[in-house]
């Protein structure tokens, strides 16, 4: 059964890689798309492919750091399709460094974007959601959430905050007012990033790790599921991973 038919859904991070492929694959479910970031071409094409295949779609370029813009957004979800049902957070920064490296910036680009972002969305459409005691929150986490690595402290610890995070919503927001709240955690996905590893040695084994990758549509349908569920069911955290991944 579909229980996602006519509802709109805001997704971050939705010109390319999971985001795409969930706005795409959402669409197809009858899901009215509000695309959200900062690469304004990607969010052109990615409208132009789902009206062609006869969705509903628009898009806003957003940085999610900025609450105004967050704001922005959830009003051109209501003004356009008269509602906000779904946010799916998932706009997020993947930079991998060593503590020696002390690669301060990046700390911070991972914080402000990976959790402020995630809590200016939050804040943005809670107030929608609370007004009909009804709505979705999905929050895109990681296998890094799960388990740390050396090279990826900074991102992991961002990743566990999105757990407690989504874990105490789902107690609060959950019990008390029937909004979802739930997590998908990919393991090693397919969406060009060990190519951007600036450190020579860290691409060649980013490559080599990539070779077993999942598609960012698998994640997608991992997304659908979890998302297309009756009321009175949430799907806490899904955890999707390759099959030869072994952490």
């Amino acid at each position: 059964m579909n229980y996602l038919q006519n509802k709109t859904a805001i997704i971050t991070g939705a010109s390319s890689g999971i985001g795409a492929a969930t706005a795409r694959e959402l669409a197809r479910h009858g899901v009215n798309i509000v695309a959200a970031a900062l690469d304004k071409s990607g969010l052109n094409e990615l409208v132009r492919q789902i009206e062609a295949e006869g969705g509903r779609a628009v898009s806003l370029v957003t940085d999610v750091t900025r609450l105004e813009d967050t704001q922005a957004l959830v009003k051109t979800a209501c003004d356009t399709f008269g509602s906000a049902d779904i946010l799916i957070n998932n706009a997020g920064l993947m930079l991998f460094s060593g503590w020696s490296d002390i690669a301060w910036e990046e700390w911070n680009r991972m914080i402000d974007v990976n959790i402020k972002g995630y809590l200016n969305a939050i804040a943005s459409v809670l107030p929608v959601m609370l007004k009909k005691n009804e709505g979705q929150i999905l929050n895109m986490a990681s296998v890094a959430g799960h388990q740390v690595d050396a090279g990826a402290a900074v991102y992991s610890a961002t990743k566990f905050f999105v757990h407690a995070m989504t874990e105490s919503m789902r107690k609060d927001l959950g019990v008390n007012n029937g909004i979802r709240v739930n997590t998908v955690s990919p393991g090693v996905i397919n969406t060009g990033w060990a190519d951007k590893v600036a450190d020579p040695q860290g691409r060649k084994v980013a490559q080599e790790l990539n070779k077993i990758a999942i598609s960012p549509q698998d994640v997608a349908n991992a997304v659908v599921y979890a998302l297309n569920q009756p009321q009175n069911v949430t799907v806490n955290d899904l955890i999707v991973s390759p099959t030869r991944q072994n952490w």
